[in-house]
């Protein structure tokens, strides 16, 4: 089984190519392949490119526990480069399907940067989804672990969670993040970014990611949590989001309409033996 591996500030994925596997690997084989101590290791499967409807580009996104995803920010840019890399795209913007609707990615001419026009953001109950009357799910108090916390929820495809912060840790991620993913208002589970607003240009998050856990990095959790602070009027239209794995820039238009963009790193390519799977 033919493999690449990208990352994108520390956020990794490995590309499997249809023309050179054939149909996308069973839920146990892809456990096993993102495994770190066991299999190539990875925080979720690129499985493209595919066919979209009407005959463009599309992509399958997969979780290292197997679940599918809707989108994923860092994940399309890589899938983006690995594109330019097989000669399939050139540089002109190109329209990638995911399952969270299409994008525009654009990789600029030596490859390390890649910008993604990642469509529009909701903060509507009935779009993320969440459980409830419908309304915008902003400023609501969460209880986890006996603590209060504020947050808000948004959809730029997939769902978020916005944890309000005066200070950010990879503890309080790794500890509240697990009962919020699953907590019974989000329906569909859901991301998790604890934010600290730094100033009007920047921001920091920490990240729960539905169905991979404590990451370093998160494209769409970038651009959810952009938006929120911009939808409580707490940042600009240009903001720089800091992770622990390096930071993004985004851009959140007045229709809440976001472009991403940021680096991709090539690590290596090779084939994944049977015996591992």
């Amino acid at each position: 089984m033919r493999f690449t591996k990208y990352h994108a500030i520390g956020n990794d994925y490995i590309v499997l190519d249809p023309a050179d596997i054939g149909d996308v690997p069973a839920t146990d084989r892809i456990v096993a392949i993102c495994r770190r101590n066991f299999g190539v290791g990875s925080d979720g499967i690129l499985f493209g490119p595919t066919k979209a409807p009407g005959g463009g580009i599309g992509v399958r996104i997969f979780n290292p526990d197997g679940s599918e995803a809707e989108k994923s920010g860092n994940g399309l840019r890589i899938f983006a480069r690995y594109l330019r890399d097989r000669g399939i795209i050139g540089p002109s913007p190109t329209t990638v399907s995911t399952l969270g609707g299409d994008v525009v990615a654009a990789v600029d001419d030596d490859g390390a940067s890649v910008t993604v026009e990642m469509g529009t953001v909701s903060f509507h109950s009935e779009d993320i989804p969440v459980t409830g009357p419908p309304r915008a799910v902003l400023n609501e108090t969460i209880t986890v672990l006996g603590r209060d916390l504020r947050f808000c929820a948004a959809t730029i495809g997939n769902p978020h969670c916005v944890v309000l912060c005066d200070e950010v840790s990879p503890e309080d991620a790794r500890t509240l993040g697990p009962p919020l993913e699953t907590d019974p208002r989000f329906p569909n589970r859901t991301n998790v970014q604890f934010m600290q607003v730094i100033d009007r240009s920047a921001l920091r998050i920490e990240i729960w990611e539905r169905g991979a856990g404590y990451t370093l990095a998160s494209g769409s959790s970038s651009c959810a949590a952009a938006a929120v602070a911009r939808k409580l009027d707490l940042c600009d239209r240009a903001v720089t989001v800091h992770m622990p794995g390096g930071r993004l820039s985004i851009e959140i238009d007045d229709a809440f309409s976001v472009s991403m963009t940021g680096p991709v790193t090539k690590v290596c390519e090779g084939e994944i033996d049977r015996e591992v799977l």
